[in-house]
């Protein structure tokens, strides 16, 4: 077995994030963009002794889970969506089952039982925020604006009837890819880090129906956005318009960032409804992608929580303060710590215009922080990044000695990892369940509850 070696085999099992195992010979390959139970063709791009790794060719023969067919005109070329041929009750199945294989050893120790999935109350057209890529189909083709094409780093699709989002999110995408195709403004080439047109970013609120555009390109170019903004007017849309913007950025990194942001028209924030509560969301702040999803998450997160009159609260990773928020009418004070500047002062501003004066939010890394205030917490939420937590971060938390904590993961590889610190430091798990904010994706956010012995 070499790499490029083109092989047939069957998806024996999926593990989180979707990755799928096949045995070919004597060797066992981890595959991407699978389902259990399928028959497919690979292409093995890496062969190590003890890891193996293919690419997804061909689905063969489909699995017996996938009874639905694919909405998106896209699915199979777009990078995106691997599961629109799933019912989405067999979506929340599949990956609940992989979260709880993740979570098995822990469970089985405490005897608990993983909680029902809940589902998003939205399975297409729930997402509140999209970054596309401009860049081309083929080489040298005309200019793309959208997705990145399955398998690859560099081609990028035109996703303009994309599922995931709204109409109107749908309607701008287009306009913008035929405008600069007129202008004849390039895109930027990661590789040679040349031209001008980088990212088109668009959130939309659920509350209020607005748009918010933010085109990111470098500064190799002159942009019109005088016309850029014209054509974006005149578009019919069944919400409208609250701002757009437009970011620098210089770069070589393929991410979204700015070395500067200017506002062209409108306002630079949406808001957006949770639970009674008002959200002002910025271009980069954090504030989960799937709204109604959201509600359906942190409803959830204030069940484990439980009785909070008269208790100090940290919400640890606090993002613009969401979590913080909605604890903050039925507790004494909450304390939210958040690395990121922007979110910290977002979260403030949200706190006024809710009207809640027992809110602080600090801004700074929980590793020193939490070093610097004073107050005891009875409870303390966690909502890490990705990675979750730093083992000394963790053995601070873990140094209050309260009864109980109940941590947020959009990454449960990294919460198993975790949860097995928190075990050694006498904590044990009582309640977990899943939450889906990312229907027809392989992604699960999982909540816990531990307590101490």
């Amino acid at each position: 077995m070499k790499k490029g070696d083109i092989y047939e085999g069957y998806v024996e099992s999926v593990s989180f994030p979707g990755k799928g195992y096949v045995t070919v010979g004597d060797r066992r390959a981890m595959v991407k963009g699978v389902i259990k139970g399928q028959q497919v063709r690979v292409r093995m791009k890496r062969v190590r002794k003890d890891n193996c790794q293919a690419t997804l060719l061909e689905v063969m023969t489909p699995s017996t889970l996938e009874d639905a067919k694919p909405e998106c005109p896209h699915f199979g070329s777009c990078g995106g969506c691997a599961y629109q041929t799933m019912s989405y009750d067999n979506q929340l199945r599949m990956k609940n089952d992989m979260v709880a294989d993740l979570l098995r050893p822990f469970l089985e120790r405490e005897n608990v039982t993983m909680e029902e999935p809940l589902a998003s109350p939205l399975a297409f057209g729930y997402r509140n925020k999209m970054e596309f890529s401009f860049g081309d189909e083929v080489k040298d083709g005309p200019l793309a604006l959208g997705m990145h094409k399955k398998n690859s780093t560099y081609d990028i699709i035109n996703t303009d009837s994309c599922k995931l989002v709204h109409s109107d999110v749908a309607k701008v995408l287009e306009v913008t890819v035929e405008h600069f195709r007129h202008t004849g403004n390039s895109f930027y080439k990661k590789m040679q880090h040349v031209g001008c047109l980088r990212h088109l970013v668009v959130r939309r609120s659920f509350a209020t129906g607005e748009l918010l555009i933010n085109l990111v390109v470098t500064t190799q170019e002159e942009i019109d956005t005088d016309a850029f903004i014209k054509q974006l007017c005149e578009l019919k849309l069944a919400g409208s318009i609250g701002g757009i913007l437009l970011t620098k950025n210089d770069g070589v990194a393929d991410v979204v960032k700015s070395d500067e942001t200017i506002l062209l028209y409108g306002k630079d924030y949406l808001t957006e409804e949770l639970f009674g509560l008002t959200f002002r969301i910025s271009p980069f702040s954090f504030f989960q992608t799937n709204s109604l999803g959201a509600k359906v998450l942190y409803g959830k997160v204030r069940d484990y929580v439980g009785e909070t009159k008269d208790k100090v609260i940290f919400d640890l990773y606090s993002g613009t303060g969401t979590i913080a928020q909605l604890l903050a009418p039925v507790a004494k004070k909450v304390i939210g710590v958040e690395l990121v500047l922007e979110a910290v002062e977002a979260a403030r501003v949200n706190a006024e215009l809710n009207g809640l004066t027992n809110c602080e939010f600090i801004a700074g890394d929980v590793l020193k922080v939490l070093d610097e205030i004073s107050e005891q917490p009875d409870m303390i939420v966690l909502d890490p990044p990705r990675d979750g937590l730093h083992p000394v971060a963790l053995k601070k938390i873990m140094g209050y000695r309260i009864p109980e904590l109940v941590y947020i993961s959009c990454k449960p590889t990294s919460l198993a990892r975790d949860l097995e610190l928190f075990f050694n430091g006498g904590y044990h798990l009582v309640q977990a369940g899943c939450v889906d904010m990312f229907p027809q994706g392989p992604n699960m956010e999982t909540v816990v509850k531990v307590c101490l012995e």
